[in-house]
């Protein structure tokens, strides 16, 4: 036993001792200045024993205290395994896992927007939507899911790969009900005010002229020539508003593509022809590059050629006034074997700000146009599979890209 449990030893049975005499003192009545002298001296004995221990552990309650040793760093593949998990888990889609090697392929979750799919307040059937990921012949591509909001549109992509010789698939799912429901929202937005617009500027001078009528009608005399008039030109209201819906129509009720096998080189040689001589007669020159022989497009020929055509008027509307008008159309094969097709010229180009409305149906950026030939060509490029858009040439003038 050490030096300092004897100290607590001691001072521990003498205070004990205080305690037991005094006890027994009081039992006997009250106590004496002699015995009250005697328990104090024993309580002061037990203090001098337990004083220097008292002392010590004062001093080490305030001495600060020693820093921990550090922990040793992570490892630099440690770290980023760290980092790539919170990555995976913040991310904006739902993403899994599917390991195909075991008896049944097994989904594993790893983004918390997977988790959330799955959990209470998302889809109504968990266990059909772990079957439908698991199903090995669904493609990527759009499907619907029937969540507690409603049925919704996602975007499914799966992607596989093989890792330590195990066959694995990533599979992500990308919300579109928001940003489809947008898109929806401002282009219905957009064609109600093109055809307010439209209607509009022939119903109202028609409610004028009728009023003028049959105000002439009801005040003699009677003026048959302004009768005429006012006639006539309800009678060519009319006939504008009509042009407009046959227009809207033959817009909005374009047949369905018939696709085969297009020469791209024999298409090109045929607008060649067409075109060519008209711009060489303003002074200008029009250019066809094929990307080479034999190069084919699964397309409908007539249609293809008719979304040209358009675009060919288009350059051709554009560069009216110049000296030099310029035409270039080009066909090549883009990264990943897409086939691509341009319409480029030399004119002022689209006006700023103005790209995301040209193919709005019956928007025209120049005066007069009746704003329907991109809408065309979008429609009829999207029927066959490809897809049209506008690009800024740094030389200047406007492009149209056609990809399939």
């Amino acid at each position: 036993m050490g030096f300092e449990s004897l100290r607590l030893l001691a001072a521990a049975l003498l205070w004990a001792a205080a305690g037991a005499l005094g006890q027994a003192l009081l039992a006997r009545g009250p106590l004496s200045a002699r015995s009250t002298l005697a328990l104090l001296l024993l309580a002061v004995a037990g203090a001098a024993c337990a004083w220097p221990l008292l002392r010590a552990a004062v001093q080490l309650r305030r001495r600060p205290a020693l820093p921990l040793p550090p922990e040793p760093p992570l490892a630099a593949d440690q770290r980023q395994l760290i980092l790539l998990q919170t990555q995976l888990e913040h991310l904006p889609v739902a993403a899994w896992v599917l390991r195909e090697s075991a008896a049944l392929p097994t989904l594993q979750a790893l983004s918390s927007r997977a988790r959330r799919l799955t959990a209470p307040g998302g889809v109504r059937e968990p266990a059909a939507l772990q079957a439908l990921l698991r199903r090995q012949d669904i493609r990527s591509g759009p499907v619907l899911l029937d969540t507690e909001r409603g049925s919704e549109r996602w975007q499914l992509q799966r992607q596989p790969l093989s890792l330590d010789g195990e066959q694995q698939t990533l599979l992500a799912l990308v919300p579109l009900e928001n940003e489809l429901e947008g898109e929806s929202l401002q282009a219905w937005q957009q064609l109600v005010q093109v055809l307010t617009h439209e209607i509009m500027n022939s119903l109202t001078p028609i409610q004028s002229l009728s009023q003028t009528a049959q105000l002439l009608l009801d005040e003699p005399p009677l003026v048959e020539a302004d009768l005429r008039s006012a006639l006539a030109g309800i009678e060519l209201r009319a006939a504008e508003l009509a042009r407009f819906v046959r227009t809207y129509r033959r817009v909005s009720q374009w047949p369905a593509p018939v696709l085969a096998p297009v020469a791209l080189d024999g298409l090109l040689q045929r607008l060649q022809q067409a075109v060519a001589p008209a711009w060489r007669q303003r002074g200008g020159e029009a250019s066809f590059e094929p990307a080479s022989a034999g190069l084919y497009l699964q397309a409908d020929e007539g249609q293809l050629e008719q979304a040209l055509l358009a675009l060919l008027r288009n350059a051709e509307q554009a560069t009216e006034g110049l000296s030099q008008p310029r035409l270039w159309v080009q066909a090549r094969q883009g990264r990943g074997g897409r086939l691509q097709l341009s319409v480029r010229d030399n004119g002022p180009g689209v006006p700023p700000g103005l790209e995301h409305k040209i193919f709005m149906p019956f928007f025209s950026a120049s005066e007069g146009g009746q704003g329907i030939g991109l809408t065309v060509v979008r429609q009829l490029v999207h029927g066959m599979g490809g897809r049209v858009r506008h690009v800024r040439p740094l030389e200047g003038g406007a492009a149209f890209v056609l990809s399939f």
